[in-house]
């Protein structure tokens, strides 16, 4: 019996040895972290080996290209011309509707005539020419009895706006030669602005242009002439701030003639009438200029809300530079249209530009009877 029992305690011993490395095992087994699903493709969408390290796929390095500015396409001189009629006849209106009250009444005395010529010189349409078309009025509203008087009114008010002035811009030079176009005038009268919208103005009319930063005083200048050349495609010459005006006028008169454009437009520096040394500068500019090729256009650029002190201003222009045209920008805003009669008889010279507002087409060709229509409303 003894020995029975000494063998069933050590099959039982054996038994549960064996229970236990089971147990063990399996605990084990599942305390051993699982794998993480595999979630990485190659190039083919093979997937990786478990084995294996997942492999990031970098993307191929972008390509910056160089940003090239859009070129804009500026607006013909049809559809310039409509905006002219239309700007003027709500700005300007006010006057030939004014003028056209007073000549309708049914008695035109003495107290009437001096009411019209009060609403002229508050046009700033000047003694002389205000004068004149007075008396043309009364002499023709006796003699022609029952005329119409807005007929009357419009045909004098033509007159005296001299819609036979050759207003075409000179832009094309001598023997092949670019056309040189100077523009001058104060600071704050819109001078850069009103060369970048004549650029525009010719581009649109299929001629190719240089601009020339002249205004080297101002590197705000330069900057804004190269804005405007970069949107229409013209090329801008520019020298250091400070550096001499008419080196900057020479090297553009010079470049332009070698590329074979057909106008250089020199922005010049914001002259003060009564700086003389100033003044000397831009007669300076001129006569370098025309060692190249000769000036076919000097425009000068007035604000037409400074009347009479525009006058001013175009008297010592003309003597210093000859001026041949006449820009008045501003014209759409509380201006008062008479300057354009009042300026063409100081310089006996035509408005040949007029500004009509900020955007970058509102620069139209003077147009004297779309002028005289919008001012009778």
């Amino acid at each position: 019996m003894d020995a029975l029992a000494l063998v069933i305690l050590l099959v039982a011993v054996v038994g549960l040895a064996l229970v236990g490395a089971v147990v063990g095992l399996v605990t084990t087994r599942r305390r051993r972290p699982r794998p993480l699903p595999n979630t990485h493709t190659d190039v083919l969408g093979t997937p990786v080996a478990e084995d294996e390290a997942p492999v990031e796929l970098s993307a191929p390095p972008a390509t910056i290209e160089p940003e090239v500015p859009t070129l804009e396409r500026p607006e013909g001189a049809a559809s310039r011309l409509a905006r002219l009629r239309q700007r003027l006849a709500g700005s300007q209106g006010g006057l030939g509707r004014g003028l056209l009250a007073l000549l309708s009444r049914d008695r035109l005395d003495e107290d009437t005539w001096e009411s019209i010529e009060d609403t002229l010189l508050t046009a700033d349409i000047g003694v002389a020419p205000t004068q004149q078309l007075v008396d043309n009025l009364r002499a023709r509203l006796r003699a022609e009895g029952g005329a119409d008087p807005r007929a009357v009114l419009r045909e004098e008010l033509l007159a005296l706006v001299d819609p036979d002035m050759d207003r075409r811009l000179n832009v094309s030079g001598p023997d092949g030669q670019p056309g040189v176009v100077l523009v001058v005038g104060v600071n704050g009268a819109g001078k850069t602005t009103t060369v970048g919208k004549i650029a525009r103005i010719l581009v649109s009319e299929d001629l190719r242009v240089t601009l020339g930063a002249a205004d080297t005083f101002r590197a705000a200048a330069v900057e804004q002439l190269a804005t405007w050349g970069e949107r229409v495609g013209v090329e801008v010459v520019r020298g250091s701030e400070g550096s001499d005006p008419a080196s900057v006028a020479f090297e553009a008169v010079k470049q332009g003639a070698a590329t074979e454009v057909d106008t250089v437009i020199i922005d010049t520096a914001g002259r003060l009438q009564n700086k003389q040394g100033l003044m000397d500068e831009l007669g300076k500019v001129k006569r370098v200029i025309e060692k190249q090729a000769p000036v076919t256009e000097v425009l000068l650029v007035l604000d037409a809300t400074t009347g009479q002190n525009g006058m001013i201003q175009a008297r010592v222009f003309s003597e210093v530079v000859d001026v041949t045209g006449i820009v008045l920008t501003k014209l759409d805003g509380s201006a008062k249209g008479g300057i354009v009669v009042a300026v063409q008889r100081e310089l006996g010279v035509p408005v040949k530009l007029v500004g009509l507002g900020e955007g970058p087409d509102d620069l139209a060709p003077f147009n004297a009877e779309a002028f005289v229509d919008a001012l009778l409303g």
